[in-house]
């Protein structure tokens, strides 16, 4: 059953990002009116909410743009940092958006900061328990009762699933603070300002599959402890 769920999800989430993907593609080919560039956008928008212990940063990679509390810095993939296009519009101020959360002490942001390090550590055990049971599980539930190794899993799920589901709030937040003010500041046009809005849509659908995916598999493995009860 839980092969299943994985699969299932996996194909959702594999049509959605290959959805993302076409759609910042297809908007990457419109540039602005405004003709500024995604790290001029950011700046902006940073120096608009006072913000200015912020740098902005350009990496490697496609769709690796995010902001990153601990060093304060917003790191714009190269096609957003030099794009004058709504793609580049929209990541750029979305993860502005997230810089902005952090100045003004956004309470979900804050939450899910503080929840990164019990979230890694979940995942590792978890992974420990999986990777024993593939290549061990006979050891692994001769040595621990099956209920014992479900509430682990249980519990370090919970907190993994958690995480994901405090990260929609936090998502979506900066997602409005990024449409807003992209508007309100002419950055974008009308219609350029609805590509953005399209865009960030589908990158926020892949933050909601993986909240499903990891909520679906607690959930079984709830219903699997409660079965072993009886």
């Amino acid at each position: 059953m839980i092969i299943v769920i994985a699969v299932v999800f996996m194909i959702i989430s594999y049509a959605v990002s290959n959805k993302l993907k076409k759609k910042f593609k297809k908007y990457s080919q419109t540039p602005l009116q405004s003709n500024l560039s995604g790290a001029e956008i950011a700046k902006l928008m940073l120096t608009d909410n006072g913000i200015y212990d912020v740098e902005i940063t350009c990496v490697q990679g496609k769709l690796t743009d995010h902001y990153n509390p601990s060093n304060k810095t917003v790191n714009l993939s190269e096609v957003v940092y030099h794009g004058r296009n709504a793609s580049a519009a929209a990541v750029a101020s979305h993860e502005c958006g997230h810089a902005v959360q952090h100045a003004t002490a956004y309470s979900m942001l804050a939450f899910r900061s503080a929840m990164v390090p019990i979230q890694n550590v979940s995942a590792k055990v978890l992974n420990f328990i999986v990777m024993a049971s593939l290549f061990g599980g006979m050891f692994l539930f001769q040595t621990f009762p099956m209920q014992s190794v479900l509430l682990i899993v249980i519990a370090t799920h919970g907190v993994i699933t958690l995480f994901s589901l405090v990260t929609l709030p936090v998502e979506f937040d900066a997602s409005n603070r990024a449409l807003t003010w992209i508007k309100q500041r002419n950055i974008v046009n009308l219609e350029e300002h609805d590509m953005a809005k399209d865009a960030l849509k589908w990158a926020a659908m892949t933050y909601i599959v993986a909240a499903l995916g990891s909520l679906v598999t607690l959930l079984y493995y709830v219903s699997l402890f409660l079965g072993s009860r009886d």
